[in-house]
């Protein structure tokens, strides 16, 4: 009801390892777990899974938070749905079938780096798998952004990037799909 919810907590402890949270909306959820599943296992990321059920009711209540704040500068502050799930500066990853637009609704209320991934265009794919590698919305392609903003941070090094393209068989040299 309130728009998102965890359905995989972080495995570990916060410690030396480094974390993203991933979110998923829709059919892509699952893509999303499986990218959680190869980030933990092939390159030792802690992931915390969300699945998003309405991208436009976080940021619907997060505005009236905001809005609410504004308007009672001298009352506690308070905090939306989507600040309580999201806070900090841990990267976060949203991949949906959906157009980026949509996700990209709850970016002004978040602190934290943000990576969106989403179907913009037209595809022409004959089945699902092929799609959502044609958009780069399959689980190699969450697994690839994930480790992108975690070597723009400094905690991965780019050639871990570079050896999950050549493992996901990535080819990097492909036009945005958007364009196509």
């Amino acid at each position: 009801i309130q728009g998102m919810h965890c359905i995989q907590p972080w495995r570990q402890p916060e410690g030396e390892q480094p974390r993203v949270r991933l979110l998923g909306s829709g059919a892509i959820l699952r893509e999303v777990l499986q990218a959680a599943q190869h980030l933990q296992q092939d390159w030792g990321v802690d992931c915390e899974v969300w699945s998003v059920t309405s991208f436009s009711e976080l940021e619907r209540e997060a505005r009236a938070v905001s809005r609410w704040n504004r308007l009672h500068p001298t009352q506690p502050q308070r905090r939306s749905h989507l600040q309580d799930c999201l806070s900090g500066d841990v990267p976060v990853v949203a991949a949906t079938d959906y157009v980026r637009a949509w996700p990209q609704l709850i970016a002004d209320h978040l602190s934290a780096p943000y990576v969106v991934l989403g179907t913009d265009g037209f595809g022409r794919s004959d089945t699902r798998a092929a799609l959502r590698d044609f958009f780069e919305v399959n689980a190699q392609h969450v697994s690839l952004a994930a480790l992108d903003v975690l070597r723009q941070r400094g905690e991965v090094d780019a050639a871990q990037c570079q050896q999950a393209l050549a493992q996901a068989g990535i080819d990097p040299e492909a036009p945005s799909p958007w364009l196509i």
